[in-house]
């Protein structure tokens, strides 16, 4: 089902001006502070009432100012997942998932608790009181409660911004999970791109309260006008080729192979890879003697310089990766001295140096790279 997002509202210095469909799936809103992130999912929340707006989910409108359509929030039928669990702390995690399914209205069908219980890994969890249960069990625990509300929608507002690194890990799963087995649409906001990169089918980037990229992750996370160049990153398509002794796993892109230290992912797994712009390190003839296991070979498609000393280098890496129709691109950031001292310039063959541990286990996700 699609996301539709037509919202403008204006406060006193600053303006929200979205207008957006977003395909099924997760749309992530991704952003700095003071972005528009927070005015936007009040809206689709119903605790703004925009000057100008239309949000609808699949064929459920929620708001229509042009129709005098509003929806109240308690009509809404979001699932809404915060930052902090918020379960009940006098019930067990079985009271706190079937309130979620007190609030599902008449006539409709929740998913099953066993199935949502499987889905999330939780059925050891039941018997105990959010006290007794670890952030990360928690926020799966928020996620099966909103789910057994038979919403219309899944709103995560930034929900693993109060985990550490480890709880995130635990988490994310989850999350690929409902992205791909949900037919409902998922509104994520994060400020994270690691999380962007994972999880998105599309992202909407917001700056100043106007859209600044709209597309498929790979798209959005390598154009320097919608993230910044601080955070422009490529998100490649790989497929788990083989598990080796050295604890290397072997993966296939369209560029060729690429090694990281052990993926838990079995050979055959399609995966998706952040791989950050300033970890990318580009060589005009095919580099020798370095300790680095991944090289990549592509042709330059474009050369951005601003008004500081960096630049960013794009690759058409060419050919088809794992199950994709078509090439993918990689971003380098590099310095514009370094553009001058190689000679480089748009159609040239060019190397692409990524070491193995640049790659962090937080960058590695299941799925295509969109």
């Amino acid at each position: 089902m699609t996301l539709e997002l037509r919202v403008q509202h204006r406060f006193d210095g600053f303006e929200l001006d979205v207008d957006i469909t977003a395909p099924k799936g997760v749309t992530v809103l991704f952003g700095p502070s003071g972005s528009g992130k927070t005015t936007l999912v009040n809206a689709v929340a119903g605790l703004l009432r925009p000057d100008l707006g239309r949000i609808v989910a699949g064929d459920w409108v929620l708001a229509d100012t042009q129709a005098r359509c509003w929806l109240p929030p308690h009509r809404r039928r979001i699932g809404y997942i915060f930052q902090e669990g918020r379960l009940f702390p006098h019930l067990s995690v079985r009271q706190n998932l079937a309130y979620g399914r007190w609030f599902a209205p008449r006539g409709a069908q929740p998913d099953s608790m066993a199935r949502v219980v499987d889905m999330l890994g939780i059925g050891h969890l039941l018997g105990r009181r959010p006290a007794a249960l670890s952030g990360g069990e928690k926020q799966r625990v928020a996620i099966g409660r909103a789910l057994l509300a038979a919403p219309k929608l899944i709103l995560a507002d930034e929900p693993l911004a109060a985990l550490d690194e480890g709880r995130k890990a635990e988490i994310l799963p989850y999350f690929e999970r409902l992205r791909d087995e949900l037919s409902i649409p998922i509104l994520y906001v994060s400020h994270s791109s690691a999380e962007v990169a994972r999880l998105a089918t599309t992202v909407i980037a917001l700056r100043a309260g106007r859209v600044a990229g709209f597309g498929p992750p790979a798209q959005v996370l390598g154009d320097v006008a919608a993230v910044g160049a601080r955070g422009a990153a490529s998100v490649l398509g790989a497929r788990v080729i083989a598990h080796h002794a050295d604890g290397l796993s072997e993966l296939s892109t369209a560029a060729g192979t690429l090694w990281l230290p052990r993926v838990p992912d079995p050979p055959g797994a399609a995966l998706r890879l952040r791989i950050a712009a300033h970890d990318v390190i580009l060589s005009r003839a095919a580099p020798q003697g370095l300790s680095a296991l991944n090289i990549l070979r592509g042709t330059i498609s474009d050369i951005r310089t601003g008004e500081g000393p960096g630049a960013m280098v794009t690759l058409e890496l060419g050919g088809a990766g794992p199950d994709e129709g078509q090439g993918e691109r990689l971003v380098a950031r590099i310095t514009r001295r370094s553009v001058a001292a190689l000679g480089l310039e748009r159609g040239q063959s060019c190397h692409a140096i990524v070491k193995s541990v640049s790659v962090a286990p937080g960058d590695i996700g299941t799925g295509r790279s969109g």
